[in-house]
């Protein structure tokens, strides 16, 4: 990095968060559909991860330090996917973070085994859960795959830095009021479980100890950020899973949703641009949300930046016209 050059900001990339739309999906179905209980469980977790990575949001965007940050994106080799929650690029390493917003106090054992205690209505329980890291690991070893199969494409930074030893995993935990307790944890998982406010201390502590001469410059660190856009694909609807109890033309709006997504992938690879450039999240929910039927509907109601209007306005009103809800 050059010695002129500071860099300290924290630039999310991509902010937007697909479980807040998803949320929002599962409110509207408690009485349309037959597993109610199943429902209303997910939206209560749905709920306190959303709190627990809004914590995470909270760390890095005081974090002061410099890095660039996408936030709850999915990646795809061939029938293997990975949802990783947060990955943070800094000028010496990229970290795949796994969130969790676990109630109670969690303890990593000898085996590596994560177990929860918590007390509830005077109830004791002690359970074992679905270890983080095993999670957290496949993610790393999906993007490896990804990279792996990549001829000519990745940035000079990915030639010159050794992809093994410049990532990294980490296991957040956002229960901040809980216990956690890693000290007779294996290294591997102890070094890389840590709660969310020791996120920023982790992150500053493996820059200082990293050699200066090999830091990473902002611009090496957002060719790789948009190199994980690029990557990335539209995450699954899982609200699939659930048995609707009769016919219901309500959820129509998802027909526009999925042509506008689809528009914006197939416009983007025509244009050679990123996806965001046609538009991003937060304007594809301004767009479903607006009763458009014409460019100048676009540019009164400010849905879309200008130059965005003159470059694709014509073909997303031809897409919102033919898909709206009748």
């Amino acid at each position: 990095m050059g010695i002129f050059e500071k860099f300290t900001d924290t630039i999310f990339l991509k902010e937007e968060n697909s479980l807040e739309e998803q949320l929002n999906k599962l409110r509207t179905m408690r009485d349309k559909v037959v597993e109610k209980e199943k429902l209303e469980k997910d939206i209560k977790m749905l709920e306190y991860g959303i709190r627990g990575e809004n914590e995470i949001v909270f760390e890095l965007k005081n974090a002061n330090i410099g890095m660039y940050v996408l936030h709850d994106i999915v990646i795809q080799c061939g029938n293997e996917t990975a949802q990783i929650d947060f990955v943070i690029i800094t000028s010496a390493y990229i970290y795949f973070v796994e969130c969790k917003n676990l109630f109670g106090n969690i303890t990593v054992d000898s085996k590596g085994e994560f177990v929860r205690e918590y007390t509830y209505l005077g109830k004791k329980t002690k359970e074992a859960i679905y270890s983080p890291y095993t999670q957290a690991m496949r993610h790393k070893d999906l993007y490896m795959k990804i990279w792996s199969k990549q001829k000519g494409l990745l940035t000079k930074l990915l030639f010159e830095k050794s992809v093994e030893n410049n990532y990294k995993t980490l296991v957040v935990l956002a229960n901040s009021k809980g216990i956690l307790n890693t000290r007779y944890a294996p290294k591997e998982i102890r070094d890389c479980t840590i709660r969310s406010d020791n996120l920023i201390a982790y992150i500053k502590k493996d820059i200082a100890s990293y050699d200066k001469l090999l830091l990473s410059s902002k611009k090496e660190m957002l060719q790789l950020a948009n190199y994980f856009i690029d990557e990335s694909i539209d995450k699954p609807d899982y609200t699939n899973k659930y048995t609707y109890l009769l016919e219901d033309n309500s959820f129509s709006d998802d027909k526009l949703r999925k042509a506008l997504i689809e528009f914006r992938t197939k416009r983007a690879r025509e244009k050679r641009q990123r996806p965001y450039y046609v538009f991003n999240d937060q304007e594809l929910e301004k767009l479903l949300k607006s009763n458009v039927t014409s460019v100048d509907d676009l540019k009164r109601k400010n849905i879309l930046p200008l130059v965005k209007v003159n470059s694709h306005g014509k073909e997303i009103v031809e897409v919102i016209l033919a898909n709206k809800k009748k």
